[in-house]
Parts: C-alpha cells; sequence; structure tokens
C-alpha cells in the first residue's frame, strides 16, 4: 500500500511560521517583552484581517496595500497614536523580512504616516510625590499579607521615583544589581542595554528595611508573599492601589511617576543629556518632552507671581 501524500502547507500555515519566527528574533535578538510581542502580534493579525484585496502572502503585499489600510484606521477616527503602533510592528516586521529574508524592495519604506500629536506628559507635583511615597506604611494591609509587605512597597515607590526606572526594569532587578556603598543601581533595559542610576538616600533606606524584614538576601529584588519574582503586571497594580488611595484629583498611570522623575530633575538644574542617560533613551528627541513640560510649569508661576504678568 502506498504511504499517504502529506499535504504541502498552506500559504496561511507559511505566513504563521514567518511571523512566529519574528516574534521569536523580537524575543531573543531584541529582548522584546512579552507586551510586546503580544501588541505586534495583534497588528499584524488586524492588518491580514483587513487587508483591502484580500491576504495571499506577506511577499505580495504592495505599497497600496498599506496606504489603504491606513486611510481605512483613519476613517474610524483611530488616535493617531495608535495607528502609529500598528505601523511599528508591520515595519519592524518587513524589515526582519528584508534583513533576514531578502525580501525587496521593502513595501512600507515610502508609506508616510500621521504626525503624532505633542501631548505634554501629566506630572505629580513634589507634594503629592511625597504623599504617595508616604502611603505604603501609613494604610492598613490586608491581614493576609506578610508583616514586611508594607516596607516592600515603600521601597518600591522609593526605588521607582529616585531612579526613573521603567516598570519592566524594576521586575528584572536583583539583590546584586544595587550598589549600597556606590549608592548606584544596575538597570538592564531595552534591547539588553546596562545603565547605572544614582540611588537616593531615601530610596537606598526604604529598601534595607525592607530587605531586613522580608529576609531578602539574593535573587530577585522584589519578592511576592510567595517568595518569587514580582512580574510588571504586579508591579503596576501596587502603585495603581497607592494612587488610588492618595488625594491626587487625576487619573494618574504608573507610569508618570517617570514623567515625575524627570521633570523633578531638569527643574531643579538637570542637563538633558543626563537625563536622557538616566532614563535610558536612545534617542534625545524623547527626552526633550520634558523640556517643553519644565517650560509650561515656569511659565504658570511667572503668571502667578509677577505682577504685571
Amino acid at each position: 500500500m502506498a504511504a499517504p501524500q502529506s499535504t504541502p502547507p498552506s500559504k496561511d500555515a507559511v505566513t504563521d511560521a514567518q511571523v512566529d519566527a519574528f516574534l521569536e528574533f523580537m524575543r531573543v535578538e531584541k529582548d522584546a517583552s512579552d507586551r510586546t510581542g503580544r501588541n505586534y502580534l495583534q497588528a499584524l493579525n488586524r492588518f491580514r484581517e483587513r487587508h483591502p484585496r484580500g491576504f495571499k502572502s506577506w511577499e505580495q503585499c504592495q505599497p497600496d496595500d498599506f496606504r489603504a489600510y491606513l486611510f481605512e484606521m483613519m476613517k474610524e477616527e483611530r488616535a493617531r497614536s495608535t495607528i502609529r503602533l500598528h505601523f511599528a510592528a508591520l515595519r519592524s516586521f518587513y524589515k526582519y523580512l528584508c534583513h533576514r529574508h531578502g525580501l525587496e524592495p521593502n513595501p512600507l519604506a515610502d508609506v508616510q504616516l500621521p504626525k503624532l500629536e505633542k501631548k505634554l506628559p501629566v506630572v505629580l507635583t513634589l507634594k503629592q510625590i511625597e504623599q504617595l511615597l508616604a502611603l505604603p506604611l501609613k494604610i492598613e494591609q490586608p491581614k493576609q499579607a506578610p508583616s514586611w509587605v508594607g516596607e516592600r512597597d515603600a521601597a518600591i515607590l522609593e526605588l521607582f521615583y529616585s531612579t526613573g526606572m521603567r516598570l519592566e526594569e524594576l521586575a528584572k532587578a536583583n539583590v546584586t544589581d544595587l550598589d549600597d556603598y556606590q549608592e548606584t543601581m544596575r538597570v538592564v533595559g531595552k534591547g539588553r542595554k546596562e545603565r547605572l542610576c544614582p540611588v537616593g538616600k531615601h530610596a537606598l533606606d526604604a529598601i534595607q528595611r525592607y530587605r531586613q524584614k522580608a529576609r531578602v538576601h539574593e535573587g530577585s529584588l522584589f519578592i511576592s508573599k510567595l517568595g518569587k519574582r514580582m512580574s510588571r503586571t504586579s508591579l503596576h497594580n501596587i502603585v495603581k492601589k497607592y494612587l488610588r488611595h492618595s488625594d491626587i484629583p487625576i487619573d494618574v498611570s504608573a507610569h508618570k511617576l517617570r514623567h515625575s522623575f524627570a521633570t523633578h530633575l531638569l527643574d531643579n538644574g538637570a542637563d538633558l543629556r543626563s537625563v536622557q542617560a538616566l532614563l535610558g533613551h536612545a534617542s534625545l528627541s524623547t527626552t526633550q518632552i520634558y523640556t517643553h513640560v519644565s517650560v509650561e510649569r515656569m511659565k504658570e508661576a511667572y503668571d502667578e507671581a509677577h505682577p504685571r504678568a
């Protein structure tokens, strides 16, 4: 009896293999987070589903297909930031196909995207920051929580504001990354790039109290009640928990502590290049948004204080 013939892979299967290989490349070689991987996969799948002429393969997509897709998203009144994030995924994917699989030409090379609206980041005042940082040791913690939870949460908030680290970087932090004598923190950022961040005395003291009480001597710096490394989501929820307990009148995300860190440094005379290095920004243009915030705050102070403003 003749052996059954194998079914040739469908175009969808080949396409899925290309996307899977790209996401693995992003994870392993670019050190992209799980969240980035999910967002990229969602963007690629959405383009396939909404392809103007019916999707056949990534190699057959033309510049006009992407322009039509862009026009459709704009008709749906999608935020420009959302559109740019979707196209960032598509551009990264096609850059990968060109460099790793010899695809030519890149169909996205000449597709123009709408400019991003310049929205100034929301920044907390120093008084609001001080109130927030004090909350973990003031409010009553859940009865089932370990006795050291308040100290841990205080250390998280203090280190977050003291260094301006991203939540992903905070989650990766190990005990050995902190140098108590040099008062610095080794931070592993995007693309596995390392930087050293100074750590203030308040943060160092908070971390020392937490580590002594929780008996954290090695491994992950911040642990859950089960003794496991805390995830980015867990850290985000902790920050949001104390923001809800505060008197801050606006809806503030955890990332606003990073905005506040950068703006407060510039307000007090730090130069832009130093802030760029501390934040781990690859481009100075990314950091420059905080100079606009500082100028706006200066204008507000002027208008309030000058008798002839």
